[in-house]
């Protein structure tokens, strides 16, 4: 018996939602009900203008009825024949409309299958002008007979006359029942005119003209999302598809069909992405439609176009002609070909180029290689007479060429360019390119890997600078002594890299064996090996290296000692040292030279974040502007990266939230290979969710932090986002489910040894531990953090301490006592300042006052649903409220006043994010502490207001 084979995976190859045409889509779709009306839809190849259409023929037409013919590019002249196409689907409505009027039956010849449907035909008239006419008439009169109709005719570039003239007829004159629609190519209509003449609409016809211009790079990445199924699109593949498609939507579709695996998938993330989308083969239509338009070119104009491909820029019509050998006077009438033949496109500041890469790429694969070879040559030669010397370009085209010394001088001038105007990025593709060339000579191994090195840990592109780097270990070239610098660099960034952080480690303790000539780099070395955030080494493992470290950067001076304080600085804070801030004085204000103000920026930053995390959050501002300032202004920026992320952190303590959550998410996509970055992003995001109830998106959040892999962890991060996980079981009355969260988090506490960071983990364990029925472990912690930050200045520690006692106090049932600590607790984040933290002691202070005194607990609840509602706390001000009602007092809720129309309430705004989120009516109810019925109420109305059917639309 034959086994079956297994069904393909359904691949979806085009986006099952129209992408960035909302406004025209709404305008075609209300102009089909409008009769007499007349649509005018233009946009160059594949920008989707069919599309556009096939949404409107899809939608809820009513009474009118579509009638849609196509124009064929066919070689012999079909007269009338889209309009003819679109009549033959009338043959059901004709079935049993009254008899016709007689000059109809001239159509039966041309189409038969409604002939039976038509009266008998005329006689001839003899004269093809008045026959003509006839035949115009007998259109219109059909037309009119047919109740309300849409008329589509798609590609009129390739209409006959006749067509044109018919379709001129009947929009010039309308039958009253009648929308037309026409879509067509303007660049490629004869005469630029799509209906042969200038078309004026009558009086009474509503006319509308619906340009469709390309893709932006967000529409481009909505459109990438859709055709995959997934959200997972980086900002930088979609920026760089759209580049390589010019935002055309059927070459963006064709490109992803392009970049498939075999199992049908694209990879839209990371460099190897985008290195992909780099080299994707052309699609073949798409490079059919360039062979076709080259070889209609003369043979002056394609000489322009494959140089033009060679140069890969858009140039001056003077440098084209200059290496395509086109002198003048040839060159103007040359170049007006290649621009008619929609081959080349005139671009900004008089300058001559492709429409997109991809097509360039077309024309550029059907040039020989001798014949690549000696245009490239001719590039250089003529861009080398350019002032200022376009150094990238003339770097590329002698690779190209085959010029290996050429390539290693304009190479290296290239990136050193790009290094003195902070460009990283750039900087480090153009060394990589280098030192992957297998004909480099030995001798410049060592300098070209150690200047990759020194600025790729400034840039953002960590992967593929660490992938050459380790490579070049094992590179006969790279000699001894320079092996240890590279291997340090290496280590660097893999320090920044997600599961990077083990090998870091063992990759700079290497390192240091081989640099015991080379001091200074040791001393980063070892500055890096004593920080006490990353990873699970505990901190007294790490007070060898701290020493270490405080002796090297006595001894060291100006960009060294600004590079070792950085470390040393951050880590003392990190663990609470009281003396950091008193040394504060330390630092300098202004340096002198670009490194040293890299290394002034990083400081400032790292400290930032280190005071962050202890609690000196009017502090943790002004050191973060100042870094990024520095940083920004020398091009560090990594830098810039990590102190974004640590501002979106302080946000969160601060009760910034007005926005935070897009800016974080939009920062998570610009840097989604830097897991510093991605990790604190995603607590931030976490946290968020969990005060709005969204469990699902919350836990997915918290489960980038590291929570689940601590020895690859920036250490608060991953033990914060352990707390994370708890808060947001414990929200769900899931106290068991959540220990198991709260114990791996003290684990990874308790091993690093640093109770610094106990202030987020610490009452939500505390919490847990009671509500699980585990008091004794609850206690046990309690005692642990007094001993633990005992002398330290922690502020926000101390806050969660207090906050501890208050749990313990009121678990016994002692109320008195716990109201005192939840009351000092939340004076402690007030002073920090932390709104949201000290919002939610004070409800746990007012809970506790409902017994003994209502009065005082209903107004400070009333007046926590404010803070809540202010802050975005959604969930937090449901469960006030709920707690109002319990009592008997009560708050004005969210539902919204009369007078909202067809906006949504702040209510329903609450419903619709949950609803869209996929949130069940029960879900909701339960979050927001309402009824079902109550839910359902609220969700009509929002998919009413919205104009949407389903909670799929929404969703969408």
């Amino acid at each position: 018996m034959r086994t079956p084979r297994p069904a393909r995976p359904q691949i979806r190859t085009s986006s099952p939602v129209l992408v960035g045409r909302g406004e025209q889509l709404a305008s075609l779709q209300a102009l089909a009900g409008l009769h007499p009306a007349v649509a005018l839809v233009e946009g160059e190849a594949g920008v989707g203008k069919s599309r556009l259409v096939r949404e409107v023929l899809a939608g809820d037409l009513g009474p009118t009825t579509p009638l849609v013919g196509y124009c064929r590019q066919v070689g012999e002249p079909f007269p009338y024949g889209a309009v003819l196409e679109a009549l033959r689907s009338t043959h059901p409505a004709l079935r049993h409309r009254p008899a016709l009027s007689p000059v109809t039956g001239v159509l039966g010849p041309l189409l038969p299958e409604i002939a039976e449907h038509l009266p008998t035909p005329p006689e001839p008239l003899g004269d093809p002008r008045a026959e003509r006419h006839r035949l115009f008439r007998a259109v219109r009169e059909l037309l009119s007979a047919l109740g309300p109709l849409l008329l589509v005719i798609e590609d009129l570039q390739w209409a006959d006359d006749g067509t044109r003239q018919l379709l001129r007829f009947l929009m010039g004159d309308p039958p009253a029942n009648l929308t037309t629609v026409v879509t067509y190519r303007r660049e490629d209509v004869p005469g630029g005119l799509p209906l042969g003449a200038a078309y004026r609409p009558p009086n009474g016809v509503v006319s509308v003209v619906l340009p469709l211009d390309p893709l932006g790079v967000d529409e481009v990445r909505a459109l990438t999302a859709a055709i995959l199924g997934s959200d997972r699109v980086s900002p930088q593949f979609a920026a760089r598809l759209h580049e390589r498609t010019a935002g055309i939507p059927f070459v963006v579709e064709e490109t992803l069909r392009a970049l498939r695996n075999r199992g049908g998938a694209v990879r839209t993330d990371g460099p190897a992405a985008r290195r992909l989308l780099d080299t994707v083969e052309v699609p073949v239509l798409l490079r059919d439609a360039m062979a076709e338009r080259l070889a209609a070119l003369p043979t002056a104009a394609t000489s322009l176009v494959k140089a033009a491909a060679v140069l890969g820029v858009p140039v001056s019509a003077e440098l084209l002609g200059a290496v395509a050998e086109v002198p003048e006077p040839r060159l103007r009438t040359a170049l007006t070909h290649a621009l008619r033949g929609h081959v080349l496109h005139e671009q900004d500041g008089g300058t001559y180029g492709f429409r997109h890469s991809l097509a360039m790429q077309a024309v550029y694969d059907t040039i020989g290689g001798p014949d690549r070879a000696y245009l490239h040559a001719r590039a250089i030669d003529v861009l080398d007479q350019v002032e200022p010397k376009p150094l990238h370009q003339l770097a590329d085209h002698s690779e190209r060429a085959g010029r290996v010394a050429d390539w290693l001088a304009y190479g290296e001038a290239a990136a050193d360019r790009a290094a003195e105007l902070g460009d990283a990025a750039t900087t480090t593709a153009l060394l990589q390119r280098l030192l992957k060339e297998p004909s480099l000579p030995a001798e410049h191994v060592d300098r070209l890997a150690i200047k990759l090195g020194k600025i790729a840990h400034t840039g953002l592109d960590q992967l593929d600078p660490s992938e050459t780097l380790e490579g070049l270990l094992n590179d006969q070239r790279l000699s001894t002594s320079a092996r240890g610098e590279v291997r340090l660099y290496l280590g660097l960034l893999l320090l920044r890299q997600a599961g990077g952080l083990a090998a870091a480690r063992a990759e700079i303790e290497r390192a240091l064996n081989d640099l015991s000539e080379r001091p200074e780099l040791a001393a980063r070395g070892a500055s890096v090996l004593a920080l006490a955030y990353v990873g699970q080494t505990s901190l007294e493992e790490l007070r060898p290296w701290q020493a270490r470290l405080t002796e090297y950067r006595e001894r060291a001076t100006g960009e060294l000692r600004l590079s070792l304080l950085a470390n040393e600085f951050c880590s003392r804070m990190h663990v609470g040292d009281p003396t950091v801030l008193r040394s504060l004085y330390e630092l300098p204000d202004e340096v002198t030279t670009p490194g040293e103000q890299h290394h002034l920026a990083r400081l400032r930053s790292n400290l930032g974040d280190a005071c962050t995390w202890t609690g000196h959050l009017r502090l943790a501002g002004e050191l973060l502007r100042e870094g990024v300032r520095l940083a920004t202004a020398c091009g560090a920026m990594f830098v810039v990266s990590t102190a974004r992320s640590t501002r979106a952190r302080l946000d969160w303590f601060t009760g910034e939230w007005d926005g935070l959550a897009d800016r974080a998410r939009r920062m998570l996509d610009e840097y989604r290979d830097l897991f510093p970055v991605t990790s604190e992003l995603s607590l931030v995001l976490g946290s968020l969710a969990v005060t709005r109830g969204e469990w699902a998106a919350a836990t997915s959040h918290f489960t980038e932090t590291g929570a689940f892999a601590p020895e690859e962890a920036i250490s608060p991060v991953g033990i914060a986002g352990c707390a994370g996980l708890a808060w947001n079981l414990l929200s769900q009355d899931e106290p068991v489910r959540a220990c198991a969260d709260v114990d791996r988090g003290l684990d990874f506490l308790r091993r690093k040894g640093v109770w610094a960071w106990i202030g987020e983990l610490g009452p939500v364990a505390v919490a847990t531990y009671l509500a699980a029925g585990r008091e004794a472990d609850a206690q046990q912690l309690v005692a642990e953090m007094a001993d633990g930050i005992a002398g330290l200045d922690v502020p926000i520690a101390v806050a969660a301490l207090t906050q501890c006692r208050g749990r313990l106090a009121e678990h016994r049932g002692d109320h008195a006592e716990a109201v005192a600590h939840y009351r000092a607790a939340a004076e402690r984040y007030e002073e920090l300042p932390a709104p949201y933290y000290a919002a939610a002691v004070s409800e746990r202070a007012a809970s506790c006052l409902l017994a003994t005194d209502a009065a005082a607990a209903t107004k400070q609840l009333s007046e926590l649903v404010d803070v809540f509602d202010q802050l975005g706390a959604t969930r937090d001000a449901a469960r006030c409220r709920h707690l109002l009602r319990g009592a008997g007092g009560g708050k004005p809720s969210r539902r919204g006043r009369r007078g909202y129309g067809d906006e949504l309430s702040p209510r329903e705004e609450e419903v619709a994010r949950l609803l869209a989120s996929g949130h069940t009516n029960r879900e909701i109810a339960e979050i927001l502490f309402l009824s079902p019925r109550t839910v359902e109420q609220h969700a009509a109305r929002v998919l009413r207001k919205l104009g949407v059917r389903s909670r799929t639309q929404l969703r969408l």
